[in-house]
């Protein structure tokens, strides 16, 4: 999972290095939904959405402290609190919903068409009028997800399907808003600060999740809790940001682009996941719609 944002590149980070970073951020979240499969083998759905939540603001708050990061203005709490609810809270737990019934791989087509959703939802939000070859794009994208997630559905989209395509509009909503923010305060403290906001709210589910949902100590589902809530949800969300500030954000969002297919990679090695020949080649269709996307806005 990644959060876009309108810096431009920074001097202070030499180009190299920040293509490294970002490489790298990409890289480790190409591993949340395995990790999330993983996880899943210990924790109920909604025990390991909020204890990720817990964990991660645990660590991030502990950044903001030891960095003495001042307390953003009231005036950035709204903004924060939407961040939570997409990125924070309503991402993680419908794509975990889904995960219980879909695979990691199939999961990853589908989530493929965020970038896409999110430059639809940014341009709506600021009215911009983008060309033909813009939508064009972004229809020719989504027309290639549906047609895949009913191809296999069966003919119709499952309960798994219905939670991805929420998750996707959710987290684009989300996205727009964290990156409205981050051209007033450095990226990672964004999402930082959203998931400080959330704490409680996780703190207090994480607790009645956990007296009802069964737990089971597995090493795949404490490996698999430990990555989605160190990694996915903050230290990848670090070196992503570091690594934009580098390079910019159109250079970072080309990288951004093998995500998918590096995910279905990790379906196969990781879960033993076997691939149809439709999901490449969706995830395919879908990296080619995304470049176009980015060619038009510019």
């Amino acid at each position: 999972m990644t959060v876009q944002n309108s810096a431009i590149a920074s001097p202070g980070i030499a180009v190299g290095g920040g293509t490294a970073l970002a490489g790298l951020g990409v890289l480790l979240f190409s591993l949340t939904f395995p990790a999330t499969v993983w996880g899943l083998d210990g924790f109920g759905p909604w025990s390991l959405v909020l204890l990720r939540g817990v964990l991660a603001a645990l660590l991030a708050g502990g950044f903001l402290l030891a960095l003495r990061v001042p307390v953003p203005e009231r005036r950035h709490w709204g903004g924060l609190a939407v961040v939570g609810a997409g990125v924070v809270i309503g991402f993680p737990l419908l794509t975990t919903l889904a995960l219980q019934t879909s695979t990691s791989s199939h999961a990853a087509v589908v989530v493929g068409l965020l970038p896409l959703t999110t430059s639809v939802i940014a341009v709506l939000r600021t009215r911009r009028r983008p060309s033909r070859a813009f939508w064009a794009a972004a229809v020719a994208g989504a027309a290639a997800v549906i047609a895949f997630t009913v191809q296999q559905s069966g003919g119709a989209l499952h309960t798994g399907d219905v939670y991805l395509f929420a998750a996707l509009l959710v987290c684009a909503a989300g996205y727009t808003e964290g990156g409205r923010l981050a051209a007033l305060m450095p990226g990672w403290q964004v999402i930082g600060w959203a998931l400080v906001l959330c704490l409680p709210l996780s703190a207090v589910g994480a607790a009645a999740a956990l007296a009802v949902e069964p737990v089971a100590l597995t090493p795949r589902g404490v490996a698999g809790l430990l990555w989605v809530a160190a990694v996915s949800q903050f230290l990848g969300l670090y070196v992503w940001y570091r690594g934009m500030a580098g390079i910019g954000i159109a250079r970072a969002s080309q990288l951004q682009l093998a995500q998918p297919l590096l995910t279905l990679v990790w379906s196969v090695a990781l879960l033993g996941e076997e691939l149809s020949a439709a999901a490449p080649l969706t995830a395919g269709a879908v990296l080619v719609c995304i470049v176009v996307t980015q060619r038009a806005r510019a």
